[in-house]
């Protein structure tokens, strides 16, 4: 699924003759908790990239999402929610927000209009003054808020001095998206494509198959458990007729937890590798042979190495 980055010079020209100039730059969402970012990361590159949960902090890496627009290649850094951390995944979580926020061209705080300015907001506002960063600001959600408070919110934003561009929007409907897409194709920096045109993502095919393992669980199973829950691909093995056998590990932290996760007569771990390997197939679109372990690994979290599949620094 995904390639290799590389730099691709545009052919083409337009109906005089004149080589075209392409423009290609870094567009980083971010955004406290379930703000939509993961959802307008979809609806902007047109696929599904990024996995999607009712559940805070789902998104535990930045991964790249790629869309064309005219002669525009927008790069889109989807980034995990921004709040106050806690433990080391967390700083890690939040540390790459932060960094994504600083590498891109232009950053999209999404800000989901049912809350509007709360208090983890306001921590990325001041964070964005610090940082002397101006922002387009995404108003999501706008179909479950009525117009004078959308206005209220939207002068707010204004007067902060931070916000370059208000969009309104509905990521889950796609209304206000192409607005905002169009946008930012068309303020991006002049220079040539990073990717080839077709392509959507740069995430590694083994960590998209951990990611939408971890998603079904995150749908499947409630309260706290998600969240202490870690899925590596440990086998990715390519068959001579064209499928692939995917072993995957889900990491827990306790015995108890285990048990929740396999269900009684393995009932849960067959439904989550159901709906897993039949999303897997669609997205690969080749056949999936998928095998499921649960393992007991208390200090997964500690871990250096499930860092480094997630693109997170090891922080202390």
């Amino acid at each position: 699924m995904a390639k290799a980055a590389k730099t691709v010079r545009a052919a083409g020209a337009d109906e005089t003759g004149a080589e075209r100039s392409t423009r290609c730059g870094f567009v980083a969402l971010i955004g406290a908790p379930n703000a939509g970012k993961s959802t307008l990361l979809n609806a902007l590159v047109g696929e599904k990239v990024a996995i999607v949960t009712p559940k805070v902090q789902t998104t535990r890496m930045r991964l790249k999402g790629i869309a064309m627009i005219g002669d525009s290649q927008i790069v889109f850094v989807d980034t995990p929610g921004i709040f106050a951390p806690r433990r080391r995944l967390d700083r890690a979580m939040v540390a790459a927000a932060w960094e994504g926020a600083r590498d891109a061209d232009e950053v999209v705080l999404v800000i989901d209009a049912e809350r509007g300015i709360d208090a983890r907001v306001g921590m990325i506002l001041d964070g964005l003054k610090q940082e002397g960063r101006s922002v387009v600001v995404a108003l999501n959600k706008i179909d479950r808020v009525k117009k004078p408070v959308l206005l209220e919110l939207a002068r707010r934003l204004d007067e902060t001095g931070l916000a370059r561009r208000i969009f309104m929007i509905s990521a889950i409907r796609g209304e206000g998206v192409a607005d905002l897409k169009a946008w930012l194709a068309d303020n991006l920096p002049e220079g040539p494509w990073l990717y080839p045109p077709d392509q959507v993502t740069d995430i590694a095919n083994r960590v998209m198959a951990a990611e939408i393992t971890r998603e079904k669980i995150y749908l499947r199973l409630h309260e706290e458990l998600p969240y202490q829950i870690a899925v590596e691909t440990e086998e990715w093995e390519e068959r001579d007729d064209g499928s692939v056998v995917i072993r995957q590990v889900i990491h827990v932290m306790r015995e108890t937890q285990k048990r929740i996760v396999i269900g009684r007569g393995g009932r849960m771990l067959k439904e989550i590798g159901r709906a897993a390997r039949l999303e897997m197939e669609e997205i690969f679109a080749r056949r999936v042979h998928l095998f499921l372990f649960v393992r007991v690994s208390e200090r997964w979290q500690d871990e250096r190495r499930h860092y480094l599949e997630l693109g997170l620094d090891y922080v202390r």
